[in-house]
């Protein structure tokens, strides 16, 4: 039975990010197209995917979801991995795309998922490589899976880093009245307990040493160099910050690799967006 499509109100920052993906996803694609990468085989990962379609909160247009642009990308990807939790929204996902060989529908948590099914998939000895794309709905993607997709060696990464869910749940300015379940989440997201000494430091006032919230862009440098130094991605360059009407950061937008080339193209890209509308 075909189900009544549901639309997922997006703001400004998500249309960018949209168009980002997109101009990434067409370079990537096209240089493992080439002849001089033949041997190898480029697949697409969201792992949380969505209903397929959205509607604009700016335009009250509607806007196709990261699976349907990455589905139209030309040259074309090898094989499509789509996964999200809510299973009405792959439902709808499926409904718009229909029976495909090359797409492969996944239910539940993403983060067993991708470690147990989908990551074994693009094994560096395999001549696999892929683009992922983590959009966590705020923190709860596990820190797991970011690592292992750089121990891998295989992919190329854009990471949703949700800095307004952290502040408006676990990085508080008294640590100590935070919900101990989002304390968790944080840990899980950030892999250990190392955030408190980054989300937090120690300054001098007339009262003695006290403890003073780190700024946003302290907090995100210091998972930039995570990335580098313990999920092994070798390049890592600046997040774009997301910000909203009145300034403030929603998220940063994270690209990771193992190539230069990956590199500089994101680069590119990134630096057009820059001072873009919120950015």
């Amino acid at each position: 039975m075909t189900q009544k499509l549901r639309f997922d109100e997006i703001n400004y920052w998500s249309e960018l990010k949209h168009e980002i993906l997109n101009d990434y996803a067409a370079a990537y694609s096209k240089i493992f197209a080439s002849n001089k990468q033949a041997r190898f085989e480029h697949v697409y990962i969201d792992a949380f995917a969505g209903g397929g379609i959205h509607l604009s909160k700016s335009s009250g247009d509607f806007v196709p979801g990261s699976p349907l642009n990455a589905l139209q990308v030309e040259p074309a990807f090898k094989e499509f991995y789509f996964i999200d939790m809510d299973g009405k929204k792959l439902a709808q996902l499926r409904q718009i795309v229909g029976d495909r060989p090359d797409v492969h529908f996944y239910e539940g948590d993403s983060n067993e998922i991708l470690i147990k099914k989908v990551f074994p998939d693009v094994q560096y000895d395999q001549y696999r490589r892929a683009l992922c794309l983590l959009d966590p709905y705020g923190l709860s993607l596990d820190w797991k899976v970011i690592e292992r997709a750089g121990h891998l060696g295989t992919i190329d990464l854009f990471l949703n880093f949700p800095i307004m869910d952290m502040n408006r749940n676990a990085i508080w300015r008294n640590p100590e009245k935070v919900d101990p379940q989002d304390v968790a989440r944080m840990t899980a997201f950030w892999g250990d307990e190392s955030w408190r000494q980054i989300a937090y430091r120690q300054i001098d006032t007339l009262f003695g040493k006290e403890d003073e919230k780190a700024p946003n862009e302290v907090i995100a440098e210091a998972f930039r160099e995570r990335l580098q130094k313990v999920a092994k991605f070798p390049v890592v360059p600046e997040p774009l910050a997301m910000k909203n009407s009145k300034g403030a950061d929603v998220y940063y937008l994270f690209f990771a690799s193992q190539k230069k080339t990956a590199e500089t193209i994101a680069k590119a890209i990134f630096k057009k967006y820059r001072g873009k509308g919120f950015v």
